[in-house]
């Protein structure tokens, strides 16, 4: 899919939102990146890379980033959840 048919990343949003929006994933880029995977990937392969990424965050939330690890977590299990109803 071309870039200019995904969604752009909102100029408004709240910087040093790092769970919602991590600044570092679309300083650069008018087009953040998870909606560029979103668009790119097959449905099936999104739905692996949110729960690997939910896998990722519980498994090294007590050692790394705590409860900013759990919040990252639930962001990907929310949206693992809103891709799934449709």
């Amino acid at each position: 899919m071309p870039l200019n048919t995904i969604v752009r990343s909102s100029s408004t949003q709240t910087t040093g939102d790092v769970v919602n929006h991590p600044q570092h994933y679309n300083s650069d880029s008018p087009y953040e990146c998870i909606k560029v995977l979103e668009n790119w990937m097959e449905p099936s392969e999104f739905k692996g890379f949110l729960r690997g990424n939910i896998l990722k965050y519980l498994c090294r939330s007590e050692k790394k980033n705590g409860t900013e690890d759990l919040k990252k977590a639930q962001w990907y299990m929310n949206k693992l959840v809103e891709v799934t109803n449709g």
